[in-house]
């Protein structure tokens, strides 16, 4: 294992990039979107240097990247970026993280928030009922035999269709089709499983949440008007992933990989990145129960967004077609696949790793839904539960520049610990209620860990994207009412 010292040097290329250049066991240079500002607060933790640490992997393609959201993380920083040659290159569990596939689903609607003022308070009740939420949460309704459920690993938000839980259109708007190929549920430990068996379509901890908001403001009509999203039109943002199954895989390959870092004689500057080839047999065993986890979390997002449909309907006593819930676009957060890029001018398939972003592929992209061909795919980036959050689109510059990435939402600045001593005492529900947000959560930590001051504006991440041209700002959304674990 390398331990080496590198002093991190930062070189300004413009007013949003920043570069660490190439040094010591660095086989690529690092490359952070960021203004100065932001950079100043990027510096107070450890993800520069888990930049650098990247950049000592195997098979690095052209850069170690961040995003203006990045913060420290497990081996990979949160908000990192890479991308590695399929037959030199490597894969880690530490450059998906531990919730795998913890992704962002928004929904559009038909409703005008003057319509629901007077049932937002019935709304959210109603939805913290329906949606399970919290550490050990479960719908009573929903119990998984051992081989139903390695058919929601196999098949991810198809599953979850067949069950009755929303429409096969809603698949056409789902990242990869709302599943991963190459999945294989045996390579998942029966840990995993069991840990999993009670919690698909159940939301989660921490920062997972659904949010009940309004198109606040549109900056880009015509992109707005492909998207669906009219001013002062009611939104849903989901936000969870693959709960505790996803938590033990990554637990469990970080074991095996450690072993296998070692076996194909890896210098690691970091234990925490531990790795193998992707072409190894420990490697490919990773991807698949990797690909498994990321279907979990697909149908977690499919079965809540049914539940929310079936909110909105039980309160307006209205059916869909009237309220027009659709989705919009559901992305990936925490995920490693194998996608075709340019290098060098040449066309090559490599493993690109984003923890903590999205992806962003430009207009005509081949993966993008037909209905968006010509604006790009629909980035989701959520705030915090008292400010905003945006809808986005992908560019051509996202490809040429970060493998069609951008950032995934507004990155935490603050601990969860600082964040409960800074909101010691407060009334934080009444807080937000004071504002116009109601908020219902399994306890009141959470409440504390999540105020707004722990996370940096997004406001100020998306205009870093924005600006470096790695995204397009279409539209910012306002929290109404806000459910959490």
């Amino acid at each position: 294992m390398k331990n080496e010292n590198v002093t991190i040097k930062f070189e300004k290329i413009d007013d949003w990039r920043w570069r660490i250049p190439k040094s010591g066991g660095m086989l690529v240079d690092g490359l952070i979107y960021a203004d100065e500002k932001m950079l100043n607060i990027i510096k107070t933790d450890e993800s520069p240097q888990q930049v650098v640490n990247v950049a000592h992997l195997p098979g690095i393609v052209k850069h170690s990247l961040a995003m203006p959201d990045i913060h420290w993380g497990y081996g990979f920083p949160i908000g990192g970026v890479a991308a590695f040659d399929m037959d030199d290159g490597v894969i880690s569990p530490g450059g998906v993280g531990y919730d795998i596939n913890c992704g962002v689903r928004l929904l559009r609607s038909a409703i005008s928030r003057s319509d629901i003022t007077r049932n937002m308070r019935d709304i959210v009740d109603t939805l913290f009922m329906n949606v399970p939420t919290g550490v050990g949460s479960c719908r009573k309704d929903i119990k998984l035999g051992m081989e139903e459920q390695k058919n929601v690993l196999k098949n991810g938000a198809g599953w979850a269709v067949s069950q009755g839980y929303g429409t096969k259109d809603d698949l056409l708007f789902i990242e990869a089709g709302g599943c991963l190929s190459g999945a294989d549920p045996d390579t998942v430990s029966n840990r995993a499983l069991e840990r999993g068996k009670t919690q698909v379509g159940t939301l989660g901890s921490g920062n997972h949440f659904v949010e009940v908001g309004y198109v606040a403001e549109i900056y880009d009509t015509a992109v707005a008007e492909v998207l669906g999203l009219k001013k002062d039109n009611i939104s849903v943002i989901i936000h969870t992933g693959s709960r505790g199954l996803g938590h033990q895989v990554c637990d469990d390959y970080i074991k095996v990989m450690i072993n296998a870092a070692r076996e194909y004689g890896i210098d690691l500057p970091d234990r925490q990145l531990c790795c193998a080839p992707i072409k190894s047999e420990q490697g490919g065993a990773y991807f698949k129960a990797m690909a498994s986890a990321a279907n979990f979390a697909f149908a977690n997002r499919q079965m809540i967004t049914h539940w929310v449909r079936e909110s909105f309907e039980g309160v307006l006593g209205t059916g869909n077609n009237i309220l027009g819930l659709e989705i919009v676009y559901d992305v990936c957060h925490n995920i490693a696949k194998f996608e075709d890029h340019k290098v060098e001018g040449k066309k090559k398939k490599l493993c690109v790793h984003r923890k903590g972003a999205t992806r962003s592929y430009p207009p005509g992209h081949e993966e993008i839904p037909d209905a968006y061909k010509s604006i790009g795919q629909p980035m989701i980036i959520p705030g915090d539960m008292g400010r905003y959050s945006y809808v986005m689109v992908g560019t051509e510059n996202s490809m040429n520049e970060t493998f069609g990435s951008s950032c995934h939402g507004a990155g935490r600045m603050m601990s969860r610990n600082a964040a409960k001593r800074l909101a010691k005492g407060r009334p934080i529900a009444r807080e937000l209620e004071k504002s116009g947000i109601l908020v219902r959560a399994t306890g009141r930590t959470t409440l504390m860990e999540e105020i707004s001051e722990a996370y940096k504006d997004v406001t100020e991440v998306v205009d870093v994207v924005h600006n470096a041209g790695i995204g397009k700002k279409v539209a910012m959304l306002k929290p109404l009412a806000v459910i959490k674990g």
